[in-house]
């Protein structure tokens, strides 16, 4: 009879708790069926300035951003100075009301001075998480209704705003950050989207969920001719 090796008593309880740490996790997640939506970034090549998957958008003067790798992946670093605003952006598919949460984890280390996003000549932010819904009409660019999550300099945490600049009344933000929280420090954000786009465009259908088409994530200090930094991780949206 082949004869085997007995486990130590402590590799049998570190099996144990590893099978029933991997059977607990499994459970969990077949009982709410959530498997997240990842727009994150699972590797550190960049193609045409932008980060595999994504285009690049310059809006004014140069893009200045590169990924990082760290221990729990890779992150997204931007730096912005007086002339420029850029960005990157991503198409994506989400049926209206299938992953209602978007989550995520940004920090930053320097804010455009007198950064407002209330006024377009102070309109420049250290980073603005755009979602783009399926457009109420032509031409699309400007009927596309689109949140921004920001991070704003001295507009109050909390305010909700139409974007000032000229033809952009589908732009609508809520501003989540901003002087008052720590720079250099990381936070993690979690928001309902289509529950904010009820409360943003209830001009539009009685404010009815749309599908979402599209993600982008920018930087701009042009306005204010400063500067800004920031970093983005952990991107993805999820049921629960």
């Amino acid at each position: 009879m082949k004869k085997y090796n007995k486990l130590p008593g402590n590799n049998i309880y570190f099996v144990s708790i590893i099978i029933c740490v991997v059977v607990f996790f499994g459970s969990l997640l077949c009982a709410n069926g959530d498997v997240p939506f990842s727009v994150g970034f699972k590797s550190g090549e960049m193609t045409k300035g932008a980060p595999l998957g994504w285009e690049l958008k310059e809006s004014k003067g140069a893009s200045n951003l590169k990924l990082e790798q760290t221990e729990t992946g890779y992150v997204l670093h931007m730096k912005s100075d007086s002339k420029s605003s850029f960005g990157i952006l991503k198409d994506i598919a989400i049926k209206k009301g299938e992953y209602p949460f978007l989550s995520w984890k940004w920090k930053v280390e320097k804010l455009p001075v007198g950064g407002d996003v209330r006024k377009a000549e102070t309109d420049d932010q250290a980073l603005q998480i755009y979602v783009a819904f399926e457009a109420t009409g032509w031409p699309a660019k400007l009927k596309t209704p689109t949140i921004g999550y920001i991070w704003d300099n001295e507009c109050p945490k909390g305010t909700t705003v139409t974007s000032p600049q000229p033809m952009a009344g589908k732009v609508r933000y809520i501003v989540l950050r901003d002087k008052t929280d720590k720079r250099s420090e990381w936070y993690t954000e979690k928001r309902n989207i289509f529950e904010d786009y009820k409360k943003l465009f209830s001009d539009i259908d009685e404010g009815k969920p749309r599908d979402v088409k599209g993600i982008s994530f920018y930087i701009n200090s042009q306005h204010t001719q400063s500067e800004a930094e920031s970093y983005i991780s952990d991107i993805y949206f999820s049921k629960n």
